[in-house]
């Protein structure tokens, strides 16, 4: 079961603006690079609230998207420098293809679901492998497909690495 608040952004959140262009010069920096992780995605920007996302989101927080989550870059940064900053899955109404199979080969959930129930700072309650997202705030309801077997295991492990060294290879 995982806990946390809500972090809600609008539709098309592209890698670009979970990594801001302005901070490239520190990717082979990741732990510097997740402290200005969606800086430009930001509704509540630190300039009006006094504080960045990052400096926000708590261990075990979501980030709830809309449709089309991290489309743009294939690179596996994006995912992950959002679990470097504490974020525990990822909600949305769709996601580019290949950000879902990098966040979950790094051990971020991503999770499609109808997320307009949702509100900014919201308090969810995942069961993954039920499938249930329940809002604690408002009281709503709302399920996810089924996740396979493999990839809860993966899951449980960090990611696919993680995984594979410890089994040696995916068992179906």
């Amino acid at each position: 079961m995982l806990t946390g608040k809500a972090f809600k952004f609008g539709d098309d959140i592209s890698t670009d603006h979970i990594i801001p262009g302005k901070y490239a010069y520190l990717r082979s920096n990741l732990p510097e690079l997740a402290k200005h992780v969606m800086e430009d995605a930001d509704p509540t920007p630190a300039s009006s609230t006094g504080q960045s996302f990052a400096s926000r989101v708590k261990p075990g927080d979501f980030i709830v998207g809309g449709s089309n989550f991290g489309l743009g870059s294939s690179r596996e940064h994006a995912p992950l420098v959002i679990k470097m900053a504490g974020v525990k899955a990822i909600l949305a109404k769709s996601v580019a293809r290949i950000f879902f199979r990098n966040a979950i080969n790094l051990g971020l959930p991503v999770l499609i679901c109808d997320t307009d129930q949702i509100a900014d700072g919201d308090t969810l309650e995942i069961d993954l492998t039920a499938g249930i997202i329940t809002d604690k705030t408002n009281g709503a309801r709302l399920t996810f497909g089924k996740i396979p077997e493999v990839m809860l295991r993966i899951l449980d492990e960090g990611g696919l690495l993680p995984y594979i060294e410890k089994h040696g290879d995916i068992r179906v």
